[in-house]
């Protein structure tokens, strides 16, 4: 899975108290930004200007780099004084440097850090200041529109309509933007109101033409197709009187001379408003709280047996601790004290070998935060030999147990805090009715589950949890109010480069992220963290 840009940020550099390696004057420095993709390879994407005689630069040049929520990005700014017209930095002198990851440019949004030298000494006392600011356009278009009397295209029943919208590309074609859901046996509809970014509308012109067209799933055209501008729309509207178009069918006209329209398709609203972003809440000071569930169930096979899924090869992996390491190197970048609770579920646990679905790895109820994605796999380490693998598999204690603490998180009513559960397991749900029920709560808390199946069991339960469609619902029959669950098979990604798993588990996170606090009207906080 190819990773989705979320978005473009600008980095603003800023050096104090360079070394000065220049006789009879002071140091000329520059930056230069270095992008590593591969692990291994760094490589120059952009460089600043020079500043003459200068040891505490302010670079007017910044840096603009888009932006991947599932992917390390690493970054390296080297710092050099330039002394020649030569573009090969061996020639100059080098004053330091600073590696981190765009990740924790952004949850910082200003980050101030020593240089340092090639030798991992500090470079003297200089230190490089990085700003982040995103680049973006969050206008959004909110709609409401129906229509009425719409020619009848069925034999039995009535039409089903929909609409569509496309934009204008830059080659001449033109892209769809939007559909509505079908109004089934209707011809009288009113759609659901939606929304569209600006940007996805018209290029974010708002007197960039648009297409309107107006289907039923046999592919009937109502109407021929409206060409309009959103400010068209908007100058016409008033809340007494909707902006209407007739759906014209050429064919009828040409037949009938009494004939008027097939039908009236009216906009009932149309709004420009202004939507946060993930970064707005990022950068604003949102904290996303990561904690692992792991499934230490028998079915897993016994951990001294290299066929067993909890089996820790010669180079010290398994599938359970390959996906903590993908996942948790992303999210860790998004929560200031780096401390993660971790639990295991399905086993028998010392000393009274009760079983439990919900026990700390490191053995620790009061505390069971580990430190960083390092302490998570040392406590898996540890816990492994001390505990009897066991069931049944049982989802919905942890996920109530991470949506205690995001409950108490929303009740605060800030967009402080969002909670990323990461359950790994192998194999076929046993409380899927309870499972339901618990994440059809955790719908309406700051809270997103991910789900990584290892092995080779039958998944169809976990792909049924993760409803990307808005079908799951609780055995009361109460839905999910928004889709929180992303699931997939680690087998996917067996022979995939390493960040694959990442990148594809955490690609609906922003969206669901700014999609919890749009919904209860949560704004950044004020305050941004700054670290």
């Amino acid at each position: 899975m190819a990773a989705q840009c979320v978005t473009k940020v600008e980095l603003n550099i800023s050096c104090d108290n360079l070394l000065d390696t220049d006789v009879g004057s002071k140091s000329d420095p520059l930056c230069v930004l270095f992008l590593n993709t591969s692990g291994q390879q760094w490589y120059e994407v952009q460089r600043t200007e020079r500043i003459k005689n200068c040891l505490s630069p302010k670079f007017s040049k910044t840096f603009i780099i888009d932006y991947y929520f599932e992917v390390v990005q690493k970054l390296k700014f080297g710092i050099y004084d330039i002394d020649n017209k030569t573009i090969d930095l061996s020639d100059d002198d080098f004053l330091g440097e600073f590696e981190c990851t765009l990740g924790q440019i952004v949850s910082s949004k200003k980050l101030t850090r020593p240089l340092m030298l090639k030798n991992g000494r500090p470079a003297g006392n200089g230190t490089i200041t990085i700003s982040a600011e995103e680049i973006k356009d969050n206008r959004v278009v909110l709609f409401e529109m129906e229509a009425r009397k719409l020619d009848n295209k069925d034999f039995f029943g009535k039409s089903d309509p929909y609409l569509e919208f496309h934009k204008q590309t830059s080659d001449g074609n033109w892209l769809m933007v939007h559909r509505t859901e079908v109004v089934k046996n209707n011809l009288n509809p009113v759609w659901k109101p939606f929304k569209i970014s600006l940007n996805s509308l018209c290029y974010g012109d708002m007197d960039k033409t648009i297409k309107c067209k107006c289907y039923d799933p046999q592919n009937h055209l109502y109407l021929t197709p409206l060409y309009l501008t959103p400010n068209t729309i908007l100058n016409d509207l008033t809340q007494s009187s909707p902006v209407e178009f007739e759906c014209i069918n050429e064919k009828k006209r040409q037949k009938k001379k009494s004939y008027k329209n097939s039908g009236v398709v009216s906009v009932k609203q149309c709004e420009i408003t202004v939507e946060c972003t993930f970064l707005d809440y990022i950068m604003g000071g949102c904290q996303l709280n990561f904690t692992v569930g792991v499934d230490f169930t028998g079915s897993n096979g016994d951990p001294r047996s290299p066929d067993s899924l909890h089996y820790i090869s010669p180079d010290g992996v398994n599938e359970y601790l390959t996906a903590i390491w993908s996942v948790g190197l992303v999210i860790q970048d998004y929560d200031a004290d780096k401390m993660f609770p971790a639990f295991g579920f399905g086993a028998q646990v010392p000393p009274q070998w009760q079983v439990s679905h919900e026990f700390p790895m490191n053995f620790n109820p009061s505390n069971p935060y580990c430190n960083g994605i390092q302490g998570i796999v040392e406590a898996y380490r540890t816990c492994l030999p001390q505990i009897r693998l066991y069931g049944p598999t049982n989802f919905s204690p942890i996920i109530n147990h991470v949506a205690r603490f995001a409950a108490a998180a929303a009740q605060q009513q800030t967009a402080s805090q969002y909670f990323v559960l990461l359950i790994i397991t192998d194999g076929v749900i046993t409380d899927l009715d309870e499972t339901r029920q618990a994440i059809v709560n955790a719908a309406k808390l700051p809270m997103s589950i991910i789900i990584v199946g290892v092995g080779g069991a039958d998944f169809s339960a976990m792909e049924f949890l993760d409803s990307d469609g808005g079908s799951l619902r609780a055995p009361s029959g109460e839905a999910a109010i928004r889709d929180i669950v992303q699931f997939v098979p680690f087998r996917q990604f067996q022979n995939a480069p390493k960040e694959a798993l990442a990148q594809c588990v955490l690609a609906e996170i922003p969206q669901q992220v700014v999609g919890y606090f749009n919904t209860y009207k949560l704004l950044p906080p004020k305050n941004p963290a700054t670290k």
